[in-house]
C-alpha cells in the first residue's frame, strides 16, 4: 500500500528547540519502511538546507529533500506565473534564496510583485516602499498569512501581521502562498511522487495543517502537543480523520498501516502515473 506523509514541523516534532518524545521514532521508521515524507513550514527565513542542520542538530536524522517550505511553493509558484520576473522582497535568507534558485531578481523599484515574508529587520521604510509599488501595480504576494510566530522568547508578529498592514494601506489583498493554500499542498504532495488518496498531513494546527489536508483531499492527522486543544475541535465545520496525544502514537506501523488513515478511497483521485491509475481502477 502506497502512502507518504506531509508533516508540520513546530508543535509536532519540536517545540522550541526540544524534540517532542517520539518524534525521531517515528521519522526513524518511515526511513526504515522506505515511506516518503516531507516536512512543511510556513516559516520562510531559513533555506531548506539551513531547516535540515537545525532538525540534525536536535537529533533528527533528515536532509535537505525532506524539507519544503512555504518560501520555495512561492517562488515556484511566480516562475509558472511570470518567468524571470522581479520583486521586492519584504524577507531573509530563505526566500530570497528561493526567488533567486526560480530565476528571479530583486529589486527596489518598479517591481512584477511585492513578496512578504518572516523578517526581523523590518523598517517603516521598507512598509512604506512596498505599500508605494503595490499602488503603482505591483502584485502583493504574501508566503503565509500566520500572523504571529513563537520564538525563544515569546512572540513576534507573523507574515500576516506585516502584510495586513500593507492590505489596510493599499486596499488590495494579498495572495498567499503557504499553508493552508491549495498551491503549497499541491506541490509538496507533488514532490513527495504521491497521489491524493496515498497522501497523509499530520499537523498541530486546524486552521493551516488540517484545513490544507482536508481541502486537498488528503487523510489528516491532528497531534495535541502544539496549538489546538480537544475542546477546540468542537468550533471547526471540519475534522481530522484521526487525534492523538503525540507523534509518539503513530510509532506502531502496524496499526498505523492498517487501521489508523487507510488511503484507499480513490474516488476523488490526482494520479501521479496516468497508466497505473488506469490500471488500479480497471
Amino acid at each position: 500500500m502506497k502512502r507518504g506523509f506531509l508533516i508540520d514541523m513546530d508543535g509536532v516534532i519540536y517545540r522550541s528547540s526540544q524534540l517532542i518524545p517520539g518524534a525521531v521514532d517515528f521519522v526513524k521508521m518511515l526511513q526504515r519502511m522506505r515511506i516518503p515524507f516531507l516536512f512543511l513550514t510556513n516559516n520562510s527565513q531559513r533555506t531548506r538546507r539551513d531547516v535540515a542542520m537545525k532538525l540534525n542538530r536536535m537529533g533528527m536524522p533528515v536532509n535537505e529533500s525532506h524539507i519544503f517550505t512555504c518560501a520555495m511553493a512561492t517562488a515556484r509558484y511566480l516562475a509558472r506565473q511570470k518567468p524571470h520576473g522581479t520583486a521586492y522582497v519584504i524577507g531573509e535568507g530563505g526566500l530570497l534564496n528561493a526567488l533567486h534558485e526560480n530565476g528571479y531578481a530583486i529589486v527596489d523599484k518598479q517591481p512584477d510583485y511585492v513578496v512578504v515574508g518572516e523578517g526581523r529587520t523590518l523598517s517603516f521604510e521598507m512598509l512604506e516602499a512596498a505599500v508605494q509599488m503595490v499602488l503603482d501595480g505591483a502584485k502583493l504576494i504574501a508566503t503565509n498569512l500566520d500572523p504571529n510566530c513563537p520564538t525563544q522568547h515569546g512572540t513576534r508578529p507573523g507574515c500576516g501581521a506585516i502584510v495586513s498592514l500593507i492590505e489596510a494601506a493599499t486596499g488590495l489583498k494579498a495572495f498567499s502562498l503557504g499553508k493552508p493554500s491549495p498551491v503549497m499542498m499541491r506541490a509538496a504532495r507533488k514532490e513527495l511522487g504521491m497521489a491524493t488518496s496515498e497522501t497523509i498531513m499530520i499537523g498541530d494546527t486546524m486552521d493551516t495543517d488540517i484545513l490544507g489536508g482536508v481541502q486537498m483531499g488528503y487523510r489528516t492527522v491532528l497531534v495535541l502537543t502544539g496549538t489546538t486543544s480537544p475542546d477546540d475541535l468542537s468550533k471547526f465545520a471540519y475534522q481530522p480523520d484521526i487525534v492523538v496525544d503525540s507523534i509518539a502514537d503513530l510509532c506502531d506501523h502496524d496499526e498505523l498501516i492498517d487501521e489508523m488513515v487507510p488511503t484507499l478511497n480513490r474516488e476523488d483521485d490526482t494520479p501521479h502515473d496516468m497508466r497505473e491509475w488506469i490500471a488500479a481502477h480497471s
